[in-house]
C-alpha cells in the first residue's frame, strides 16, 4: 500500500491533492451540518464557485443532501468519511509522525489527526472524537477518571458515545474552576461525561486561581478532602495543555509574573504546573486539585492538544512524565518534529 501510494504521489500528485481537498470539505460539512454554501466557503477559506462545484459532485455521488436548512452528510457519506480516514492518515505520513513522536518524547501512545487547529477550529472536533474513542476502549469497571477543564476536553466529552457497559465508574475534576466560561470548567465536564458513561461523579467546588495555602481549613473540609482522595486514586487523567503565558494571563497573573515565567523558560502549562522545554517545573500553583507528583503514578495520562503554536508547550509537558498518551494534530506534530530535529542538530555541532 505504501509503495503504491509513493508511486501515485510522483505520477498523479494532483489526484491526491484533490482527494485531500474533498475530504476536508466533506468533513467540514459533517461537523457543521446543516450548513450553507457561503458559510462553508468562509470556514474553508475558499471561493464560493469552488464550493459550488464540489457540492454538486458530492450531491451526484449521494454523499450529501441539500435542503432549505443547508447541506447534511448522508449515511453513505459518513461511511465514506470513515473509510477515508485511514487512507488520509497514510497519505499525509501521519503514521511516521506518530512513530517519531512516540520515540523522541518517550510516549506510551500517540494519535495524530489531519490538519492544524490554528488554521481550522474543526480539527478540535476530530481530536475530540479520536480521544473519546481511545478513552472508551480502555475503560474498565471501578475506574476513576479525572478531567481538567478546557475547550479540548469539552470536545472529547461532546464526542463520547453513551454507554452503560461499565460498573462503578467514578468521574472527578482534576482541578477547580477557572474563568467565567462555565461550559468548559472541569465540574461541568465531569457531570456531562458521567451522564454519558452512566457513572457516578464528584465535584470540587473551589476556584482554581485562589491560594488555598492561606485558608488551610477549607481544604480540610470533609467534602473537599473526599474529592481530593478520589483524585489521588485516579486511573485515568485527561488534560489539556496551554501555552505558559496565555494560561498565566487567564489565571489573572500580573505582567511581572508572566515576564518572570518567560525568563525561567516556561513554555507550557498543565494541571497547574508551568514547564520549560526540558520538562522541568519552573512554577507550581499550590491549589486544590491534582498534584504534579500524583500524575506520575496514574496509569493512563492522556493529553489532548493541537496547533502549531502549542508545539513547545506540548514538548515541555510530555517530557515531564514518561509514557504519556498524546492526541494531537498534524500542525503540532510537524512543528514538534522540527523543534526536536533542531535540538539534535545543535547537540551534534
Amino acid at each position: 500500500m505504501q509503495y503504491n501510494l509513493e508511486i501515485q504521489k510522483k505520477i498523479v500528485p494532483e489526484l491526491l491533492e484533490l482527494l485531500d481537498k474533498r475530504y476536508n470539505i466533506l468533513t467540514t460539512i459533517y461537523y457543521n451540518q446543516p450548513i450553507g454554501r457561503r458559510m462553508l466557503a468562509n470556514y474553508l477559506g475558499i471561493g464560493e464557485r469552488v464550493v459550488r462545484n464540489e457540492v454538486s459532485f458530492f450531491k451526484k455521488q449521494n454523499l450529501i443532501d441539500i435542503n432549505s436548512d443547508g447541506m447534511t452528510v448522508t449515511p453513505e457519506g459518513r461511511e465514506i468519511l470513515e473509510k477515508l480516514k485511514e487512507f488520509v492518515h497514510e497519505l499525509k505520513g501521519l503514521a511516521e509522525m506518530e512513530d517519531f513522536l512516540r520515540k523522541h518524547l518517550d510516549l506510551k501512545d500517540v494519535m495524530v489527526v489531519p490538519g492544524n487547529v490554528d488554521e481550522n477550529e474543526l480539527v478540535l472536533d476530530e481530536m475530540g472524537k479520536s480521544a473519546a474513542n481511545y478513552i472508551k476502549d480502555l475503560l474498565d469497571d471501578k475506574m476513576i477518571i479525572a478531567l481538567t477543564g478546557g475547550t479540548t476536553i469539552k470536545k472529547m466529552v461532546d464526542n463520547m458515545p453513551k454507554t452503560s457497559d461499565y460498573r462503578h465508574l467514578l468521574v472527578v475534576p482534576a482541578r477547580g474552576g477557572l474563568g467565567r466560561n462555565v461550559e468548559i470548567q472541569a465540574n461541568t465536564l465531569v457531570a456531562k461525561l458521567a451522564e454519558k458513561l452512566s457513572a457516578d461523579y464528584k465535584m470540587l467546588q473551589l476556584l482554581e486561581n485562589v491560594d488555598y495555602a492561606e485558608i488551610f481549613a477549607i481544604l480540610n473540609e470533609e467534602s473537599i478532602k473526599e474529592v481530593q482522595e478520589s483524585i489521588g486514586k485516579a486511573n485515568v487523567l485527561v488534560y489539556g495543555i496551554g501555552k505558559a503565558d496565555e494560561m498565566a494571563r487567564r489565571r489573572g497573573s500580573k505582567e511581572e509574573k508572566i515576564s518572570e515565567l518567560k525568563e525561567d523558560g516556561a513554555v507550557g502549562e498543565a494541571f497547574g504546573c508551568y514547564f520549560d522545554r526540558k520538562g522541568n517545573i519552573v512554577f507550581l500553583s499550590h491549589t486544590a486539585g491534582i498534584k504534579s507528583e500524583d500524575t506520575k503514578r496514574i496509569e493512563y495520562r492522556i493529553s489532548i492538544a493541537g496547533g502549531k503554536s502549542k508545539a513547545e508547550a506540548i514538548i515541555g509537558v510530555q517530557r515531564y512524565n514518561a509514557k504519556n498518551i498524546l492526541i494531537t494534530d498534524e500542525g503540532a506534530a510537524k512543528e514538534i518534529i522540527n523543534i526536536i530535529k533542531k535540538e539534535q542538530d545543535n547537540k551534534s555541532i
